[in-house]
């Protein structure tokens, strides 16, 4: 989200958890394996204390305490909770550190405030030259282990959570954590083999199949060498650190201590988050997000290559990554983000391969040919629907607010032309289609709302001295009279929540949704912290500075938007609004804006009411709940068995729990008839896929449903 002119630079698209098949092995048990220490001369050597530190730390000092939003002083307090962030950043997993380790560093808990006024980063130098001394020493224990078979018969479990581990408190447990680990590892691979050999796999039919060896015992050893070439570059690449790294960890422990959209970017990482922001010219439109230890899909660009491609979507962690050019996979645990976005990165036409775990927890590889986004598709697209012999209705699906001050085309104006079209046909009502949209340009959030009303508030905005400025409809009179339904989901964000709640406000739409949507209630700013015209050096913090305010008065932030009416969502066990991030800020509330309420004529507990008997009768919606469950259900599960006879009986039951709801949204029958609205290739591919996803859609037909009875037409 972000606001032109007043902030310096613009921020915020929103960005936003293992079951297999049974493999074969020994069938005795091998010794835990040793764990080898590494000699003086083999220990990495963390990098000098740069002299940027000291500039880079008083200006985040500077920022944090004057320019935040919560206007927080820099003390022991935000020091202490720092401390536990920090930690998190340095090993999150609980793979690397041992207990005794991390007590070592308790020393700095109240002192990182002091270090940060000072420009003395002590802790961050020394928490890297213990991480990098035992990086080293799992580095020999991991090659150790991929060295021989491994043993799939002994009835163990491995705990996936590591909130629920305590650090290892010995060099020996450890290891047996890292053997524990591989050993799932290696199985969810050979077992990804085996469904591609069989046909089932996501990829059957390549050409890679050819590839995948005859017997169990082949495609182990196949794993085992490929695992322990990608972990030795893994390895490789923690110990050789860039120059602001540490500092970096540390800084943005602090930062995310304020809440979690503040953050310090280094100069070549502000390169990495404009390519997320923006998403590439050439690769497969993708923003990515660090995840723990992993990387996670927070977004797809809207006409990239893989919202083309269909399979790979928000809340993915990838896992590892191949070139076609190369049989290797590349390990991304622990990668640095910019690492990955130039794995992921490459010319039109080429192909990657991403191995990524499903936030329900199963694996798949996906295949993508890399493309140049598509632009057309970021845009508003908007159609007419109608059932058989039933009355029009208009249908916009708004992906992002985009645009600026000098843009020729903006969200509001292609949606203002798109109403225009939809008016003068006299469409009996209106759904606009905001699920996904992660928000954009504020003040075209406001533009669009000013569509939809003659006059009034829209949003209002406190910075952090508390002032408070109120955003109104800049263009009085209405694009559109008609009825309008908003549907939402738990994607919408920012600018999408602004619109959605000051037509709540207005009673001016029925809002409809699976649900809350995100709650990101805040806007950032781009701070450079570098001279204008000076070569990159420090990079920019991004700042967060005001919190919007609904014209009720209540915040967007962490509550969202509840809608009117709720319908089922297959997505509700990913945890991805703003009320499941740390140190997310609080919700509250100001006074309300004065308004002229909407003219609406009808009753929301009665339109809730008709839905509800109407989702209870529906055999998809009852097939979707039923879906959530099991999802829920499965993500819930983090102690995963590493014994063949229970992977075999859990992936059956995982499959038939599946096949027995049998949902395929894509073979759902047409509600209605879709026709397009001036569109300049009406006969291009992906507009006909378009419409026929919307004709099959069963969130947009309840909307319309909606709206029949909003407008008392069926």
């Amino acid at each position: 989200m972000a606001i032109a002119p007043r902030t310096l630079s613009l921020v915020n698209r929103v960005v936003y958890l293992v079951f297999a098949v049974a493999c074969s092995g020994r069938t005795s048990s091998p010794p835990p394996p040793s764990v080898p220490q590494p000699s003086a001369s083999a220990l990495p050597v963390a990098p000098a204390v740069d002299q940027r530190e000291i500039a880079l730390s008083h200006e985040v000092v500077e920022l944090l305490e004057g320019r935040h939003l919560l206007g927080r002083p820099l003390d022991d307090t935000i020091s202490s909770q720092a401390f536990a962030t920090y930690l998190d950043r340095l090993d999150a997993s609980k793979l690397f550190l041992l207990a005794s380790d991390r007590e070592k560093l308790t020393a700095y808990r109240d002192k990182i405030d002091d270090e940060l006024r000072s420009g003395n980063l002590e802790l961050a130098h020394v928490g890297q030259s213990i991480f990098l001394a035992r990086v080293a020493v799992v580095e020999k224990v991991v090659a150790s282990t991929l060295a021989a078979p491994m043993n799939h018969g002994d009835e163990e479990y491995v705990e996936l959570d590591p909130k629920k581990l305590e650090p290892a408190t010995t060099e020996a447990e450890l290891a047996e954590r890292w053997r524990q680990r591989l050993e799932l590892e290696v199985m969810q691979r050979v077992a990804v083999m085996e469904r591609l050999r069989a046909g089932t796999g996501s990829n059957a039919g390549s050409a890679s199949t050819s590839d995948i060896p005859a017997t169990p015992e082949a495609r182990e050893a196949k794993v085992l060498a490929s695992l322990a070439k990608s972990y030795a570059a893994q390895f490789k690449r923690l110990q050789t650190p860039g120059r602001l790294d540490a500092a970096s960890d540390l800084v943005n422990a602090v930062c995310q201590t304020f809440d979690p959209h503040t953050d310090y970017l280094p100069p070549a990482d502000k390169a990495n988050f404009d390519i997320a922001i923006t998403g590439s010219l050439e690769g497969i439109g993708a923003a990515l997000r660090v995840h723990d230890d992993l990387i996670e899909v927070s977004e797809l660009v809207p006409g990239g290559a893989a919202a083309r491609q269909g399979k790979l979507g928000p809340g993915d962690l990838i896992l590892s990554i191949q070139q076609a050019s190369s049989e290797d996979w590349v390990d991304v645990m622990n990668m640095r983000l910019g690492d990955v976005v130039a794995l992921i990165r490459g010319p039109k036409g080429t192909i990657v391969r991403l191995h990524v775990r499903k936030p329900d927890g199963h694996e798949e590889q996906i295949e993508i040919t890399r493309d140049v986004v598509v632009i057309e598709s970021a845009y508003a697209r908007g159609a007419f629907v109608q059932r058989k012999n039933g009355p029009t209705f208009g249908y916009v699906h708004l992906p992002g607010f985009y645009g600026d001050a000098s843009s020729k085309r903006t969200a509001s104006r292609d949606v203002g032309r798109l109403l225009a079209a939809m008016n003068a046909k006299k469409v009996a009502g209106v759904v606009l289609d905001l699920r996904g949209n992660g928000g954009g340009l504020l003040q075209d959030s406001v533009a669009l709302a000013g569509e939809l009303i003659d006059e009034g508030p829209i949003v209002q905005v406190r910075n952090h001295d508390d002032t408070i400025h109120v955003l109104s409809d800049p263009n009085p009179g209405i694009e559109l009279a008609a009825p309008v339904v908003i549907l939402v989901d738990q994607f919408s964000a920012s600018a999408s929540e602004i619109l959605a709640g000051a037509m709540q406000d207005y009673h001016r739409a029925v809002i409809v949704g699976t649900g809350p949507t995100h709650g990101k209630g805040t806007v950032q700013a781009l701070v450079n912290l570098d001279r204008d015209g000076d070569k990159p050096v420090l990079g920019v913090v991004k700042l967060t500075i005001e919190q919007f305010f609904r014209v009720s008065g209540s915040s967007t932030q962490r509550e969202g938007v509840t809608p009117d009416i709720t319908l089922p969502n297959p997505n509700s066990y990913i945890k991805s609004g703003e009320r499941d991030l740390e140190h997310a800020i609080e919700w509250t509330k100001i006074d309300p804006a004065p308004h002229l309420d909407w003219a609406a004529k009808w009753d929301r507990s009665a339109l809730a009411a008709k839905s509800a008997r109407r989702v209870a009768k529906s055999a998809v919606f009852g097939k979707i709940t039923a879906l959530e469950a099991i999802m829920a259900k499965r993500s819930s599960v983090t102690r995963i068995p590493l014994a063949r006879a229970q992977w075999d009986e859990r992936s059956k039951r995982d499959k038939d729990e599946v096949d027995k709801v049998a949902l395929d949204l894509e073979k759902l029958p047409a509600a209605f008839t879709v026709s397009g609205i001036d569109e300049s290739t009406p006969n291009d591919d992906r507009i006909k896929k378009w419409r026929d996803s919307v004709a099959r859609d069963p969130w947009i037909e309840e909307s319309i449903a909606v709206l029949g009875d909003v407008a008392g037409v069926k």
